[in-house]
């Protein structure tokens, strides 16, 4: 049964994205496991902001040369071969094997670079950072530079896989990441100290590409020693990630300031951002990045069917939105009862809490366009057209790194968030005008409706759990984590289920859609026939 999920196809676009956002569901847990860990071993001190700031370097060049073939060229590419899977399947084994080998020499290249530059970089990353503190910063970045090889080789692998709807393989990855990462922090960093944190990314990046190695050679693939750079399909890949490169490098500056601002500010504070970044990734990756993976091959094919490829995109908008704007209500009003059960233990202490809360609860205002952007970068990335998302990401993220600077005068770390949240907001409304300028009506009426309505729910749900939260917080005992869960889980709870009914008021298609999803994986009555061998699954 396992081996049959882990190699099948699935062709249906909410199967996928619930498999997905399950997996991510599974990771961002360990994730929390992860975090968890972290703050209660080291708080939100010197020593964490050494670890996030090391990071900086080697995601930059992660994000620059792999997620921009990968998201803008690789995949419509790969996917445009595979549709005739006798005829075309061997040129492209040929690209992947292409692109595999060409992205590793490059990434080996900056590797070394990166390596022997280390002090350099970082100290220009890290302004605020001086003595022992900046040593370890240099020292962790250039044991982390082995990741970006790593993960840049499991993306072609996962590339391979979401072409061909081999989605089971390629969601475990994450979760597998995350499980290198926590043995780093739970085994080695008691062991080697703040060094074992950065082996333990290094642990998680080889596993990320070892779990989807199986199901890459289940469907024929073989290493071949080529490295053409004149190859017709390589050259349209660079051709497409051009501006995907040249965005996501507009991006990774943006990170940059942000970690560099950060270092000026009080200790502790690149911590701090990064803890909430990482909670409210939680819903933005579950709900919003999932959908946009699973629907992607689909918008390659139907990306220049206007009538189709408006059908699919609307129905994906509605979809993340029904789960999302529920998830904004309970992170607003619940961030002091998330960040207290899941980072509130050991050195983390009150302070931190507060500044993280305040930090995470300005981050969830732009929840509904986190979630989107993927979706909509995607629409454009599936019409060959990577040069729109560019230039509308570059606007947004001059915008952020000004807003940055003047709210963290006045409000420090929590500034930061805020302007993250406006510039998300600014970017998705920008790339929804684009698109509609570009191809017409977006079906953006029906949306717009249902946008109310999921609204209203919520609104209803909100009310619940402020209710519930402040009568459990005056008989409860809030200092105990079994007081917090069950405020946490009540409220929650309550909130949720009144949300669902409201939609089922509406008579909202995607209480059916879920109904119906849940009902198809429920355990059920086999029939069976003379031989009494089962049959019908």
């Amino acid at each position: 049964m396992m081996k049959k999920l882990f190699y099948r196809s699935i062709d249906s676009v909410t199967a996928a994205a619930f498999l997905v956002g399950a997996s991510s569901l599974a990771s961002r847990l360990l994730g929390v496991v992860r975090d968890r860990i972290l703050a209660g071993t080291f708080g939100a001190g010197d020593t964490l902001d050494v670890y996030y700031a090391a990071f900086r370097i080697p995601d930059l060049i992660f994000n620059l040369l792999v997620l921009g073939a990968l998201s803008a060229g690789f995949i419509p590419a790969f996917t445009n071969l595979v549709k005739n899977e006798d005829k075309d399947r061997g040129e492209a084994w040929k690209l992947a094997n292409n692109i595999l080998n060409l992205l590793a020499l490059s990434l080996i290249a900056l590797m070394i670079v990166g390596i022997i530059f280390a002090p350099f970089i970082m100290k220009l990353a890290t302004p605020g950072f001086s003595g022992a503190k900046l040593d370890q910063t240099v020292a962790l970045t250039r044991i982390m530079f082995l990741s970006p090889l790593l993960l840049g080789l499991s993306s072609v692998l996962g590339g391979i896989l979401q072409s061909m709807k081999r989605f089971f393989a390629y969601s475990l990855s994450p979760l597998f990441y995350n499980l290198g990462i926590i043995a780093g922090a739970y085994w080695l960093a008691p062991r080697w100290g703040i060094t074992g944190l950065a082996w333990g990314v290094v642990l998680g990046s080889a596993l990320h590409a070892l779990v989807q190695l199986p199901a890459v050679r289940h469907l024929g693939w073989r290493w071949q020693p080529v490295a053409d750079w004149r190859d017709k399909g390589v050259r349209l890949i660079l051709k497409m990630m051009t501006a995907r490169t040249l965005a996501l490098a507009s991006n990774q500056i943006n990170l940059l300031v942000v970690t560099i601002i950060a270092s000026t500010l009080a200790s502790g504070s690149l911590a701090v951002f990064n803890l909430a970044n990482n909670l409210q990734s939680f819903p933005v990756g579950i709900f919003g990045i999932s959908f946009a993976i699973a629907v992607f091959p689909v918008l390659s094919v139907h990306a220049f069917n206007k009538e189709k490829l408006v059908s699919r995109l609307s129905s994906s908008v509605r979809q993340i939105l029904f789960f999302i704007i529920p998830s904004m209500v309970i992170f607003i009003l619940l961030r002091a009862q998330i960040v207290r059960l899941i980072l509130g233990t050991g050195k983390f202490n009150w302070e931190d809490t507060v500044l993280t809360m305040n930090t995470l609860s300005l981050f969830a205002i732009s929840f509904f366009a986190q979630a989107l952007i993927p979706l909509f970068t995607r629409v454009f990335y599936a019409r060959h057209d990577s040069k729109t998302p560019f230039f509308i990401g570059m606007a947004s993220d001059i915008f952020n790194i000004v807003l940055a600077l003047w709210l963290t005068k006045m409000w420090g770390v929590v500034g930061l968030a805020l302007a993250f949240s406006l510039t998300s907001i600014l970017n998705f409304i920008a790339l929804v005008v684009a698109l509609k300028l570009e191809i017409g009506s977006l079906n953006e009426k029906r949306t717009v409706l249902w946008v109310l309505k999921f609204s209203l729910a919520a609104l209803a749900g909100g009310i619940v759990i402020q209710a519930i939260k402040q009568y459990l917080g005056a008989h409860v005992d809030m200092d105990r984590v079994w007081g917090l869960l069950l405020q946490t889980g009540l409220s929650a709870g309550a909130g949720l289920a009144v949300y669902l009914f409201v939609c089922w008021l509406f008579k909202s298609p995607e209480i059916d859609r879920l109904w119906q999803y849940l009902k198809n994986r429920l355990p059920k009555q086999v029939p069976t026939d003379d031989q009494g061998e089962a049959r019908g699954i």
